[in-house]
């Protein structure tokens, strides 16, 4: 149902006449993420500051209509879907570096900042931002904050909760507020921790104070080729039983190898079961003796045709082939899900094993792409939407892929976030207890429900794990 034209009037006083949607052609730009959920807004908001931002978020608790943060829409798990209508809130106006501090090793940011566009701007004082996801050319700090963020060097550095020192934040009634601030141990609560990875169901993020790290002087990145993706699961196994814990350790089968491959002409090996790619840093005696290391346990399990990046522009092309791997699987079908989920290092051969079984009895391909230094699985289920009724194919295979994670003692996400996609599975890990006192929280800080309501907790009110049927959306292919 569409806004009240008074509400929309109230927004247009808010943030200036041209910076509020609300023509249906025009809002369906917003309805989705990069999930498979999608579900039109009544309007989008463009705020510029704060003062905006809050000023938005007080009709929107005036009135009780819902409200949904939005970044890039890199998200991959539903939550920047707006599944109630409402207001979406899309802070890309709100894309300034404030400061970068580099005696401190901080930097001040806006939510919109592109997180790459970060690390560049640091790069000036020898300084970078570590959590990379792989969208990090598109993807926002904001919601990388929102979502609590990894990346393929997030094994070594952390994620993004690890890197955020405080934060600006305007609650569900419209008043703004500083949490946490610089010193590692702060006194009092950690609402910086609580609102880190609410996926906007807590507060709008309007600044973040991040720390930055000293650019290491020395960089070794190595692509490794295994005969089958358990033997490459093993390999991962050892080198992190031998204490070594490289800034990096990415997996990708033969799947995906040959569309990366097919694509960017970065030299990984075809015929290959699996390739490993692998880094580490510090300075350049370190990552030396490391790497030979890594190359000698890699060997005693299976390992060959390794190849170390002999120059920054090498180890480019290796690393553009990893993060560019989603979008090459377009190569193979038009449409991915892609899902997220984690277990044990130990149990990645069973839970790859299992991934295998489920995508050959739903008839689907399924190409794995992962960070496996820290068994962050995400198995992409690719499929064709014009193919008659494979949605509900593709969802009930991903369904089964998250049961055999919980089953072999994971957890449901490790950087995608619960969302809208996850939300009905949250009491496969957490007791009637644990869900309600999330709750709590949530009422705590948000009394009326407004902000991205429907993500996270289980959702009576959907009857399905998908929206198609109800919005009668068609998914559109996936090339990101």
């Amino acid at each position: 149902m569409a806004l009240d034209r008074a509400v929309i009037e109230e927004l247009r006083h808010a943030v200036g006449r041209e910076y509020v949607i609300d023509s249906r052609n025009d809002l369906r730009i917003f309805e989705r993420d990069a999930s498979i959920e999608g579900a039109v807004p009544d309007a989008v908001v463009l705020p510029a500051t704060t003062a905006e931002v809050s000023s938005v978020i007080r009709v929107a608790a005036r009135h009780r209509v819902p409200l949904v943060m939005r970044g890039a829409g890199t998200g991959l798990s539903g939550g920047a879907v707006t599944i109630r209508g409402g207001i979406a809130l899309q802070v890309t106006r709100m894309r300034k570096i404030l400061e970068i501090d580099p005696v401190a090793q901080t930097a001040l940011v806006e939510p919109g900042v592109v997180n790459q566009e970060l690390s560049l701007a640091a790069a000036s004082h020898r300084l970078f931002y570590a959590p990379d996801p792989s969208s990090q050319k598109a993807c926002t700090i904001g919601g990388n904050a929102a979502e609590n963020s990894g990346g393929p060097h997030c094994l070594y550095y952390g994620v993004t909760t690890n890197h955020v020192l405080g934060m600006e934040v305007v609650l569900a009634d419209g008043s703004v507020h500083w949490v946490s601030g610089d010193a590692p141990d702060r006194i009092g609560l950690d609402l910086c921790g609580v609102l880190v990875g609410s996926e906007g169901t807590l507060c709008a993020i309007t600044k973040v104070k991040v720390r930055l790290l000293r650019t290491p002087p020395s960089i070794a990145t190595l692509l490794a080729a295994f005969p089958t993706i358990e033997t490459a699961s093993q390999a991962v196994s050892a080198v992190i039983g031998h204490g070594i814990v490289p800034s990096a350790l990415e997996m990708m089968d033969q799947v995906t190898v040959g569309a990366v491959e097919a694509h960017y002409h970065a030299g990984y090996p075809t015929d290959a079961g699996a390739v490993l790619l692998v880094e580490v840093d510090g300075i350049p005696e370190s990552t030396s003796e490391l790497m030979a290391a890594v190359r000698n346990v890699l060997a005693e399990n299976q390992g060959y045709a390794m190849r170390e990046a002999q120059s920054p522009t090498e180890r480019d092309l290796l690393w553009a082939g990893r993060k560019g791997a989603i979008g090459a699987l377009g190569r193979i079908k038009p449409n991915y899900y892609l899902h997220d989920g984690v277990v044990p290092r130990s149990r990645l051969p069973q839970i790859l094993s299992a991934v295998g079984e489920i995508g050959v009895h739903y008839k689907l391909p399924v190409a794995n792409v992962f960070h496996a230094g820290d068994g962050n699985l995400h198995p992409n289920i690719l499929f064709d939407l014009r193919e008659r009724d494979v949605l509900p194919q593709v969802e009930s295979a991903g369904e089964e892929m998250l049961r055999a994670v919980v089953e072999l003692g994971g957890a449901l996400s490790g950087e995608h976030g619960i969302g809208l996609e996850k939300s009905a599975f949250m009491p496969w890990v957490f007791s009637a207890d644990d869900l309600d006192a999330m709750r709590r929280v949530k009422g705590a800080l948000d009394g009326q429900g407004i902000m991205n309501p429907g993500k996270i907790f289980p959702d009576p009110e959907r009857k399905s794990l998908h929206l198609a049927g109800r919005t009668g959306l068609a998914v559109e292919a996936k090339w990101w």
